[in-house]
């Protein structure tokens, strides 16, 4: 039998699911973040209502929001494949300092076994600035980005903003659609160690991550959505002492770029409470309810070195363990939507033992 006439007006009627999505930045990590967006453009009745993100989020955001201004849900799905593996080719071309490694015959020489380990572009990077190794401030995603992307569709799409670190002030400022370029990107996404400042508005600006990694306040400022997705591809805990000056860096650059989103987190906790318990208007403060879709707990692939792993093996394998978490989570959570958050922000961000685990409801 066929539909009803009014169950078909019903269903042409339904309202969609909104959703805001804030993304993590974490070098060639974001390609996780790419298989959580593949996944989700395949669920038609989410509407996305604005999108916040940093360095690698916020590359993944913008080349979303053009495809989509593009072509629908297909196009987004389609150019962001098309952005992980011009990424992948672009890298090949050059020998990256990342893949660079130390002779192997340094290794049998006795007492300098340790030598084996040792990234000689990141030995480099701590001597040397980028403005003496890099004088012709080379970057690669430059050339990625200009191909790719069409930056009006990123002032008349999805709400987007992305944040970037200003170097003189220290603090963070979040570009909005119609100030976003292939400049405002690159600054996003612009490693201290690695490229030259990048000046906008004859200001210099760092990656994002510092301050916002990602911004989650223009989310329920700017657009009328309580709910936020957070893809978080950096870890809170990392358990044992790190001995190594590599594995010492890279936990530093963790916890300093995760600060921000757990004094954000908090912020969105404390002010959820007051309203909850009635001593804050509803109609003046947003309850916001936050979700999280991260990496599996342990996860082999995901170690603090591998994010400058730009082979398209290897972000096909983030790419296929962030559709997995996708899918997981929009099993377990789908339904809450616009009802309430199914992260226990307080549990996860403001204990002692925050964990890493999928959420649970």
């Amino acid at each position: 039998m066929g539909r009803s006439p009014a169950k078909a007006r019903a269903q042409k009627t339904k309202k969609p699911i909104r959703l805001n999505l804030a993304l993590q930045g974490g070098g060639a990590h974001g390609a996780f973040t790419w298989g959580v967006l593949d996944r989700l453009l395949e669920e038609e009745d989410i509407e996305i209502s604005g999108i916040s993100g940093t360095s690698a989020g916020a590359m993944n955001a913008a080349v979303l929001v053009d495809g989509y201004r593009e072509g629908g849900r297909a196009r987004a799905r389609e150019q962001l494949r098309e952005f992980w593996y011009a990424i992948s080719m672009e890298a090949s071309k050059v020998a990256p300092f990342g893949q660079m490694k130390a002779p192997e015959g340094l290794a049998k020489i006795p007492g300098l076994e340790w030598l084996s380990a040792l990234n000689p572009g990141d030995m480099l990077s701590r001597i040397f600035s980028p403005y003496e190794l890099n004088p012709i401030n080379y970057n690669p995603l430059r050339n990625v980005l200009q191909t790719m992307l069409k930056t009006c569709n990123l002032r008349e799409g999805i709400p987007l903003f992305v944040a970037a670190t200003n170097v003189e002030t220290g603090e963070a400022r979040v570009f909005r659609e119609d100030e976003i370029t292939i400049d405002v990107l690159l600054a996003s996404a612009c490693l201290p160690f690695i490229y030259q400042a990048v000046e906008i508005e004859g200001k210099p600006y760092w990656d994002g991550g510092y301050m916002g990694n990602p911004a989650l306040w223009p989310l329920y400022y700017y657009t009328d959505c309580a709910d936020v997705l957070l893809v978080q591809i950096n870890p809170l805990e990392r358990h044992g002492t790190p001995k190594t000056a590599a594995d010492i860096i890279n936990r530093v650059n963790e916890i300093s770029f995760n600060a921000s989103l757990v004094a954000e987190m908090r912020a969105i906790d404390f002010v959820g409470r007051l309203v909850q318990d009635g001593k804050l208007s509803a109609e003046e403060y947003t309850a916001v309810r936050m979700h999280r879709v991260m990496p599996p707990t342990g996860s082999q692939e995901m170690t603090a070195d591998s994010k400058t792993n730009a082979s398209w093996e290897f972000f096909q394998e983030l790419h296929q363990m962030g559709r997995t978490q996708m899918d997981g989570w929009l099993k377990d959570c789908k339904r809450y939507i616009g009802q309430r958050g199914t992260l226990d922000i307080h549990k996860h961000f403001l204990e002692k033992h925050a964990g890493d685990q999928q959420e649970t409801v």
